[in-house]
């Protein structure tokens, strides 16, 4: 994927529909949590290049990206256990976008963003439903609607909103999409990737967003540490 290709993706990007609408779920979800508040402390938990901080920098106090020891970027590293040695309560918003699918313990990194989190700190994290395997190193799990949310509760958040991206349609014809771009010769993919989003964007419209919420591609949720935390 491009530098910043998940801030603005090209109209030829095979990931062009769910990009722009994950981009537009995840900056709405930060725009509530800092409407009142433009001091607080944020880590992108597993922040690789970090492509929205251009965006995220101006609406916070601080950014901290955290990621594994092969990210030069990361300000701190962790292992592949999720475990940091940042101190407990330490900051306001924890931002984890298309992470929870790569790491080795979904519960151990969640417990950790817990402990991270001051006492009403949000976290902001979004993952697959249905989508095509893409290891970075390493991509392990999927997630029914419900069982994201059971996965997510049993750390002890509170789940404020729970969004659903790209319904069946749109998620099936995205698997097909990405099923036929393996077989292309790479010249082929960017107009067939043209034809194929089109499409995507236009079937995604038959499903209300309850559907979404509950036979999504992608989950975007908003969930708060209690205060008694």
């Amino acid at each position: 994927m491009k530098d910043n290709e998940r801030l603005r993706p090209s109209i030829f990007s095979t990931r062009y529909v769910h990009l722009t609408k994950l981009r537009d779920a995840t900056l709405r979800d930060l725009k509530e949590i800092t409407s009142n508040e433009k001091n607080l402390s944020l880590i992108d938990f597993g922040c690789g290049d970090m492509p929205y901080r251009s965006v995220i920098e101006p609406m916070v106090g601080k950014y901290i990206g955290v990621d594994l020891e092969m990210n030069p970027k990361a300000d701190y590293h962790i292992d592949f256990d999720s475990k940091t040695t940042l101190p407990d309560n330490f900051v306001d918003i924890i931002l984890s976008t298309q992470v929870l699918e790569h790491v080795d313990s979904p519960s151990g990194y969640l417990a950790e963003a817990f402990r991270l989190l001051k006492p009403g700190g949000h976290i902001i994290l979004s993952t697959h439903g249905y989508w095509f395997y893409h290891p970075t190193p390493n991509d392990y799990w999927r997630w029914t609607s419900a069982g994201l949310r059971k996965t997510i509760e049993a750390e002890g958040f509170q789940i404020k909103s729970f969004f659903g991206i790209m319904g069946l349609a749109a998620s099936g014809l995205q698997l097909f999409q990405d099923a036929i771009c393996i077989k292309l010769p790479k010249f082929l993919i960017p107009p067939f990737a043209v034809v194929m989003q089109s499409f995507i964007r236009l079937f995604d419209k038959i499903n209300k967003q309850a559907q979404r919420d509950r036979d999504g591609s992608v989950y975007v949720i908003l969930a708060q540490k209690p205060m008694r935390g």
